[in-house]
């Protein structure tokens, strides 16, 4: 098998869509690869984000609570896919936030990801989610999770990861887990692929942004803020840094080191999020000013080419939701070499001597 169509599940505005169709292996003249074949999100503004950058057969945006109906009642007909990824919302797996887990709004919506698999059987699947999501519920959410998807379908070999996406040369510290499950029937199984360990700084990532460029603009700073950023050093917040009183925030009982955070340009940026009030923007090194969409963009290595639809707060979410594009690439890429049977260096997986605490 070489040839591989693929379908998504919270697709968002794309990044794992885009790295998937950056993918590309050759061996004995047989290019392996992955096309697009539907998407499916709720979010308007990130399927028309999807569908003017990513070659797609189809993009459903739908909520996925609605889609089975609605492939029941034959109102959807599903382009043929033999591959599937999905980022499921992780806002009640985050460390940020109530930790509600599988009571919250969004906990369940694994279980259609489930769904589909049982019902389609895709040769394999990318599950993806946030860090926390091993230790919400006291890791009994990820037991659950884990055991659901190996027993789906006719049973697949899963391989759990913790990845650390500035090891691997994406310019910001984002730490997601990735979980990738192949079919049992084949006799495979998905490694690692080792870091590179070759760190691109957050000054690397933004030089060379044109002013012109598509959602570039910039945000409308108050003066208060302005003046407080004067005093914060680069890598540093508004909570470790030696800020006059009249300028200090009024938080007590807490001390959040992202808010007003200014990159390190030395360094990796810190995480992109995708919501947040005053401060969660990310705030250049130098310039005393929050950054823009495309820079945010850039930091979670989306092109410049690729045009994000909507408002700038919806652009902000669609950019601080996706999984970074190049990251994406390099599992994509990896899954590609283990069905062409082409050697790559490799690391063990992270979570892997646990997964015998999964199984009931």
């Amino acid at each position: 098998m070489n040839q591989f169509k693929l379908a998504e599940f919270f697709c968002g505005p794309g990044g794992m869509g885009y790295g998937a169709s950056l993918s590309k292996i050759k061996k004995n003249n047989k290019i392996f690869n992955i096309q697009h074949s539907w998407a499916s999100d709720y979010d308007q503004d990130s399927c028309n984000t999807y569908k003017r950058n990513i070659k797609t057969k189809a993009i459903f945006c739908e909520k996925v609570e609605n889609f089975f109906n609605l492939v029941d009642k034959k109102k959807v007909t599903l382009p043929k896919f033999n591959c599937f990824a999905y980022g499921f919302p992780c806002n009640d797996f985050s460390n940020v936030g109530e930790h509600l887990g599988f009571k919250g709004k969004f906990g369940p919506l694994y279980s259609y990801g489930v769904e589909l698999i049982n019902r389609y059987k895709p040769t394999w699947f990318v599950a993806e989610n946030v860090g926390g999501i091993s230790s919400s519920n006291e890791g009994k959410a990820f037991k659950i999770i884990l055991n659901d998807l190996r027993n789906a379908g006719k049973g697949y070999n899963l391989t759990v990861h913790k990845y650390k996406f500035e090891d691997y040369g994406i310019p910001q510290a984002r730490h997601r887990i990735i979980i990738v499950g192949i079919k049992k029937e084949f006799n495979l199984k998905f490694k690692v692929p080792k870091p590179n360990y070759e760190l691109m700084t957050a000054k690397q990532a933004l030089k060379n942004i044109p002013r012109n460029a598509y959602n570039n603009e910039l945000t409308k700073n108050s003066n208060q803020v302005i003046e407080r950023l004067k005093y914060i050093k680069p890598g540093k917040s508004a909570f470790n840094s030696n800020i006059p009183k009249k300028l200090q925030l009024n938080v007590k009982g807490a001390k959040i080191s992202q808010i007003y955070r200014r990159l390190d340009p030395n360094k990796p940026s810190y995480t992109v999020t995708g919501s947040g009030g005053g401060g969660t923007h990310v705030y250049h090194w130098k310039e005393n000013r929050a950054l823009t969409n495309r820079e945010r963009a850039r930091l979670q290595t989306f092109p410049d080419n690729f045009i994000f639809e909507g408002s700038k707060e919806s652009v902000r979410k669609q950019i601080g939701m996706a999984v970074p594009v190049l990251g994406a690439k390099i599992i994509f890429e990896a899954i590609l070499k283990t069905f062409a049977g082409i050697n790559y260096l490799t690391v063990d997986a992270n979570l892997e001597e646990n997964q015998k605490e999964f199984e009931f």
